[in-house]
């Protein structure tokens, strides 16, 4: 941890005392270790479902109305297994970001006795966050929906129904980028889909009358286009936040650098993994980022 400036005082209280840590007790009933972690926000959850909802439509449209009723099987084959891969590996990805703790900062740890355990020296200040009652590393940022200081938090976002920070970022990433290549593939599929039609009978590309299947194909071009550009964006504004180590709250606020500069590929191996493999692409690979700072809390 890097020393602070003496006028920094934003949510940094100076002496323990003053963190008032009679007020402070832990959770009266903590969940026990491996409780999987899901945040109960009505917004979120009809995001994800929505998620949900709209990545099956994909595959309906796919599967039923271009792929099966096709007469080139070596054409359906190679593109059904292309587009269930990708779709499978995004939705697995969304779960992940989903259900995995972003890097929730222990609630009510600013009691008496935590504070006395980090045996601070004269001179040392410690962070506080008065909503959620708790001391918190540098670099966490409380989220109004969590109702937690979630460590590196990025952003909270009610697609996939949680914060993203220090632990699912690359669950995230990864559902942007699946995300946007199913939206890519429906869409080329799509095109080669209306080609196929306009030179052939419509009653014989499609199982589903003529009128039926052109909403369909607009329906889900339509899907296509927006979350291909939506989900690309993400993609690209994650990837740039990596590389540079700032993360989309700091840069808003345009927080000072506090924290060691390191390449972009430390920055990236950081969040995905050590060392580079196959697993940087896969959601079901937990990446090994290294043991805590035990004087996190302290600067």
């Amino acid at each position: 941890m890097m020393l602070i400036p003496a006028h920094h005082f934003r949510d940094i209280e100076r002496k323990p005392e003053y963190l008032q840590p009679e007020k402070c007790v832990p959770p009266p009933h903590p969940g026990p270790v491996g409780t999987m972690w899901f945040i109960r926000d009505g917004c979120g959850i009809a995001c994800a479902i929505v998620t949900w909802i709209l990545v099956l439509y994909a595959e309906f449209v796919v599967l039923f109305v271009m792929l099966i009723p096709s007469r080139d099987y070596v054409y359906s084959v190679i593109n059904g297994i292309v587009f269930n891969l990708l779709a499978f590996l995004a939705l697995a990805s969304h779960c992940r970001a989903m259900l995995t703790d972003p890097g929730a900062v222990p609630k009510g740890n600013a009691t008496k006795e935590f504070i006395e355990s980090l045996q601070l020296k004269p001179g040392q200040v410690v962070y506080k966050c008065p909503k959620c009652c708790s001391i918190k590393p540098d670099r966490a940022h409380h989220c109004s929906v969590c109702k937690r200081c979630i460590r590196k938090m990025d952003h909270h976002c009610p697609w996939v129904n949680n914060c993203v920070g220090e632990n699912n970022q690359k669950y995230f990433v990864l559902f942007t980028m699946y995300i946007a290549l199913i939206s890519l593939h429906a869409l080329i599929m799509v095109g080669f889909h209306f080609l196929h039609c306009f030179e052939e009978d419509w009653t014989k590309c499609s199982s589903f009358s003529p009128p039926t299947t052109v909403i369909l194909l607009i329906l889900l071009c339509f899907e296509g286009l927006l979350f291909l550009i939506f989900t690309s964006v993400m993609f690209g504004t994650q990837v740039h936040s990596i590389c540079t180590d700032e993360t989309g709250i700091e840069q808003l606020k345009k927080e000072e650098r506090r924290w060691a500069k390191k390449t972009k590929w430390m920055n990236m191996k950081a969040v995905f993994g050590h060392p580079f493999s196959l697993g940087w692409a896969s959601p079901f690979a937990t990446p090994d980022q290294g043991k805590a700072d035990p004087y996190q809390y302290v600067v």
